[in-house]
């Protein structure tokens, strides 16, 4: 494994902690976090920027055919990761999970055109799985505490 590869992955992987602390504490106590849905919120509408911007760069060095969609691809997420911050919790957290896994649809479909290394699709299988997840159990705690 190349080290850019390893680093990739492992900041890829670590990046997922904040979507477990804040998921589990929408379930349970925990120390020096008082509002966990709100964290996890507003981490995974950072996430979603972040992730729809690699598209940014594959247009500033893909082919000129291919570069106002994913200039386009690379804004979408940004947009409606924000707006997510302006919602109430279940439908933030319902947009945010279908965001990632319609950015990760999206790789996967376009990952031989943009080039992509034949690590990246599969970590991002795995780390968006882990995601939708934690969007999903958040969402489920947010639903036993209404009537």
């Amino acid at each position: 494994m190349h080290n850019h590869e390893t680093v990739a992955k492992a900041l890829g992987y670590a990046g997922l902690i904040p979507f477990v602390v804040f998921s589990i504490g929408a379930w349970v106590p925990l120390p020096l976090v008082s509002y966990p849905v709100d964290y996890l919120v507003a981490y995974a509408a950072v996430i979603l920027a972040f992730m729809g911007a690699i598209h940014w760069g594959a247009a500033m060095a893909g082919p000129d055919k291919l570069r106002t969609r994913y200039f386009i691809a690379s804004v979408i997420p940004a947009l409606v990761a924000w707006s997510t911050l302006l919602m109430p919790q279940p439908v933030a957290l319902v947009v945010l999970l279908a965001g990632f896994v319609s950015l990760y649809a999206f790789d996967r479909a376009n990952s031989q055109l943009q080039d992509f290394p034949d690590w990246y699709v599969p970590m991002r299988l795995r780390l968006t799985t882990v995601v939708a997840v934690c969007l999903a159990v958040a969402l489920t705690s947010l639903q036993k505490s209404m009537p």
